[in-house]
């Protein structure tokens, strides 16, 4: 198939952007890596009236360290970030998921924001910045807000954009020292979507688990806090009575939906499986 046919604008300004938006409403779809975007309007699911490129605008393709904090514009691209040094070093969470991330191709050109922005339930990043306490912050006419990763996603492919704003940076808390993370998925074929993952994260504090976070994605309509299950482990050694607790608790608040690859008991178990890997993980 072939994109219906569709007006191009290359912008020039966030402003620009943002009256565009407002002005052409679900007419108009912002365009970056493309590599959701494309292959729904050639598949003929998307039907825009306009795209608009935000390719040009500056300060958005950095990665930048801040103190305790580091900021991914919303245009850097999947192999950026997998190449990035600041990423290896200070968010090692992000720079294990980015392998999961499609194929190579795919990589070279889809970007940080689009994946944030499209907030697909079984994307890595969302669930990463979740995870991780990320902020994000949004522009639009009346100027920037910074939005918690956690407030942020709002259910299926649904965020807290509002009407005119764009994804402009996602700021990451530097990994500490005592910090652990680990990102693991289960998916058909490498670069599929994943069938239920987790991002995780915790602090080692004399060999015992604290602030522990898992983040499982492909479980819902959105990235799933396991907040009980994380609470499960606070203060336990790492080992079998640990993992158990956190299963156990996980299967009072996590309640997938079945697909068309899996049960929902299916991504129960397998979701319990990865939180004894993820443990394990975390705790060497």
């Amino acid at each position: 198939m072939k994109a219906p046919p569709f007006a191009y604008v290359k912008a020039e300004s966030i402003e620009q952007v943002s009256d565009l938006l407002l002005r052409h409403g679900d007419g108009a779809r912002i365009l970056a890596g493309g590599q959701s975007l494309l292959a729904a309007l050639n598949l003929r699911l998307s039907g825009p009236e306009l795209l608009i490129d935000i390719t040009g605008l500056p300060g958005m393709a950095d990665i930048t360290l801040h103190g305790k904090t580091v900021r991914i514009g919303a245009l850097v691209t999947h192999a950026e970030l997998e190449r990035s040094p600041v990423i290896a070093q200070h968010v090692p969470l992000l720079a294990q998921a980015v392998p999961h991330v499609a194929h190579v191709a795919i990589r070279n050109v889809g970007t940080f924001g689009g994946s944030i922005a499209l907030a697909d339930p079984a994307a890595e990043y969302p669930a990463c910045a979740v995870a991780l306490g990320a902020i994000f912050t949004l522009a639009g006419k009346k100027g920037e807000r910074r939005v918690p990763a956690r407030e942020f996603f709002k259910g299926l492919y649904e965020t807290a954009l509002q009407p005119g704003e764009v994804v402009i940076a996602g700021e990451f808390p530097v990994h500490a020292a005592g910090e652990h993370s680990a990102l693991l998925e289960l998916a058909r074929r490498h670069g599929d979507y994943a069938i239920v993952g987790v991002a995780a994260r915790t602090r080692i504090d004399d060999g015992r688990f604290s602030d522990t976070r898992l983040a499982f994605f492909g479980v819902g309509d959105k990235p799933v806090l396991a907040a009980r299950a994380g609470a499960a482990v606070e203060g336990c050694a790492a080992g079998p009575e640990a993992i158990a607790s956190a299963q156990a608790a996980l299967a009072t608040e996590l309640h997938p939906a079945a697909d068309l690859q899996t049960s929902a008991s299916a991504k129960l178990h397998l979701a319990k499986v990865l939180t004894s890997r993820a443990l394990t993980a975390l705790a060497n």
